[in-house]
Parts: structure tokens; sequence; C-alpha cells
């Protein structure tokens, strides 16, 4: 599997033509305590940069783009009952959403793991 992120702190990882999604621990970390996320239905179809989900913080409400065209395969259902799970695993148990990637060549354009912490530790 291969991860990929963005400048907006999306980090996506490609497991065949299937993508999972969710945001950085850099990203969890700026936007606090998370309370509520609302992850995008299955079969709603994106395109890269598409606002997709909301994760509201007690600092700040702010909006989950899609690294990647495709459609979604499923929301994460357990960030429902624990929005909390973006702070304490943001890379891992607290994903967004999955999706069908459309067109894999996108991921050409997004950062690696090593160009990702370069980047961040520019901010």
């Amino acid at each position: 599997m291969s991860r990929y992120f963005t400048e907006d702190h999306e980090w996506i990882e490609v497991d065949g033509q299937t993508g999972t999604v969710g945001i950085s621990d850099y990203a969890q970390g700026q936007l606090g305590d998370i309370v509520f996320v609302e992850a995008p239905d299955s079969g709603r179809s994106l395109g890269k940069g598409d606002e997709a989900a909301v994760v509201e913080s007690v600092k700040a409400a702010s909006d989950v783009y899609a690294p990647v065209s495709g459609t979604v395969t499923e929301g994460n259902p357990a960030l429902a009952e624990e929005p909390s799970l973006v702070n304490s695993d943001p890379e891992g148990e607290g994903w967004f959403f999955k999706l069908t990637l459309s067109d894999p060549s996108e991921l050409e354009a997004l950062m690696d793991e090593t160009a990702y912490a370069a980047f961040v530790a520019k901010l």
C-alpha cells in the first residue's frame, strides 16, 4: 500500500483501486479536540479537490477535500459514535471515507510521506 498527502493535509492510502482518506496528524493537532465528523455517503462521486467531508472541533469547522477523483464506497461508521478517533489515531482508525479511484494518475501530483514531512516542517 502507498500513502500520499495533499497540501490541505488530507492523506490517502491506496490499495489497488481503493483509497482510504483521512486527515494528517498535523491537521488534527491544528484543529484540536474533534467533536463531530460528517463523512460522505456511499455512491457519491467526487472530483479531485471537491469538498468531501466536514470535521468540527472545539476550535473550528473545516472541510475535508477529496485528494483524487472517485466514487465513495463507505464512510467510517465509527466516527459518528466516536469522532475523537480522529485525534487519537488520525492516520489509522480515524479515517473518514473510502473510495474507488477513477483516475489513479492523479496520485502523481500528491506528496509522499517524506515530501509531506518536509512540507509540514516549513509551516
